[in-house]
């Protein structure tokens, strides 16, 4: 994951996935759970205390607690999302999503990074939700678990029109 290295980068980078994601909301809002993916950064782990295993550009979350990369993916399991990959690189997302016939992405990253997987998946017809860390600086970074869950359980128009 790439550092956001000026404020005034990460303002237009926050304008820009924040007008992404309201124009593909409802797109994204249509797709079954089934054929979604979520990516998190690897950053997000606790490093002191987790368990994952590493395989290829990833980390198998083991749900060991220690982070909040577990109660993500238990919900992503609990929403029968097709996969959870705790990435350690943007680059690995376009393998995946070509792999896994992807249809939706749910992406938790810095804005930086957000604005750059939207311009990626833009060419690839697969819909985005990003949602941003509320702690970034690429290690021991942090998320809203609340916005998460509220963005990763859309799944009809009315849904999402309540929620914005």
């Amino acid at each position: 994951m790439l550092c956001i290295p000026k404020k005034n980068s990460e303002d237009s980078c926050k304008a820009f996935t924040c007008k992404r994601n309201k124009l593909q909301t409802k797109k994204f809002a249509a797709v079954p759970f089934n054929k979604r993916v979520v990516f998190v950064p690897h950053c997000m782990r606790n490093i002191a205390v987790c368990t994952a295993v590493e395989k290829n550009s990833c980390y198998i979350c083991v749900e060991c607690g220690g982070c909040k990369i577990s109660e993500i993916s238990k919900l992503v399991k609990e929403l029968n999302y097709q996969a959870l990959y705790v990435v350690k690189g943007g680059r690995a997302i376009q393998h995946i999503i070509k792999e896994q016939a992807t249809k939706a992405i749910v992406g938790i990253a810095c804005f930086f990074e957000g604005a750059q997987a939207f311009k990626i998946l833009e060419k690839e017809n697969v819909v985005v939700q990003f949602v941003a860390l509320t702690k970034d600086g690429c290690v021991a970074t942090d998320t809203d678990l609340i916005e998460t869950a509220k963005v990763l359980k859309y799944n009809t128009v009315e849904s999402v029109q309540s929620a914005h």
